[in-house]
């Protein structure tokens, strides 16, 4: 494949693509509603974070769908927010039967984050098979255990006609595209690339510098990551930073960069005022807005 010399990701950048305006009589309908789908009996704070950081980014509604166990538990903790208990297997995590639940409830939504805190077994498979295979005219973000459980099936996402995005770390990759680890880090531009076009899909391939490749060639690279961000839950608060802006009306490929840089520039923040080390992906979500205003 032919390298592209990235765009790298800066604040000018983003000042010359803004985000669809929100005007201040826009109420919440207007803001976009989000859904996200994932969680289990163990991981329930993965979508807690994923879901908070889709308000901060400025969503105006939110659903959060996750094993019917702890689904009372993600309300308390997330009040803004409607919660839907699934379907779940004996071992806490959602059954492939509550499919049919999740395309009832994108009905009326905006952008759909499917993968935080999802655990990998038969079931995660299946019902992220049948997602893929059935939602159409809604941005679709796959996170985490949504990204693996595609495998052999990734040829899927073609069916959402490149209103999709995966946001994968290299082991990731490396497990959908079945290459190793040590290929993917390697050669990240030309995976990043090469998928995307595969696949049909914008991706987001997390690492200590991140690439963005579009479908259509275009690739960009953010390259201010902070070492704090490599951390539990920092790539839930990414993927719902991303879905709330595709509810806000961003296109994929511009959620994902403006995304990644917000999420980047949260992590440096918190470097000068925590530590380089240290903080909270729940820190992360905090510094959201603030960012957003200064763009």
């Amino acid at each position: 494949m032919r390298r592209l010399r990235p765009s790298n990701v800066t604040r000018g950048l983003l000042k010359e693509w803004p985000l669809p305006d929100l005007e201040s009589h826009d109420d919440k309908d207007d803001r976009g509603a989000i859904l996200i789908v994932g969680g289990s009996a163990s991981l329930a704070g993965a979508v807690v974070l994923a879901g908070t950081a889709a308000l901060r980014a400025g969503a105006g509604k939110l659903q959060i769908a996750t094993s019917r166990s702890v689904a009372p538990l993600v309300a308390i903790a997330v009040p803004e927010s409607k919660s839907v208990g699934l379907r779940e297997t004996r071992d806490g995590t959602i059954a492939s039967s509550a499919a049919s639940t999740i395309r009832s409830l994108t009905k009326d939504i905006d952008a759909l984050v499917v993968g935080p805190g999802m655990e990998d077994s038969s079931d995660t498979r299946n019902f992220v098979t049948k997602i893929v295979r059935e939602i159409r005219d809604v941005a679709v973000v796959l996170d985490a255990g949504a990204i693996s459980s595609l495998g052999s099936r990734r040829g899927l996402l073609r069916n959402l006609d490149g209103n999709a995005v995966i946001t994968p770390h290299a082991g990731e990759m490396a497990t959908l595209m079945k290459k190793s680890k040590d290929e993917i880090t390697g050669n990240a531009i030309d995976w990043a690339m090469r998928s995307a076009s595969e696949l049909n899909a914008v991706v987001v391939l997390k690492g200590a510098d991140t690439v963005i490749a579009d479908p259509s060639g275009e690739v960009f690279r953010y390259r201010g990551g902070s070492v704090g961000l490599a951390t539990s839950g920092s790539g839930d608060t990414l993927a719902g930073i991303l879905g709330g802006l595709l509810a806000r009306g961003a296109s994929p490929l511009q959620a994902s960069v403006w995304a990644v840089f917000i999420h980047g520039e949260a992590g440096r923040a918190l470097d000068k005022r925590v530590g380089r080390v240290g903080f909270l992906a729940r820190e992360i979500v905090d510094e959201v807005p603030g960012i957003l205003e200064t763009l």
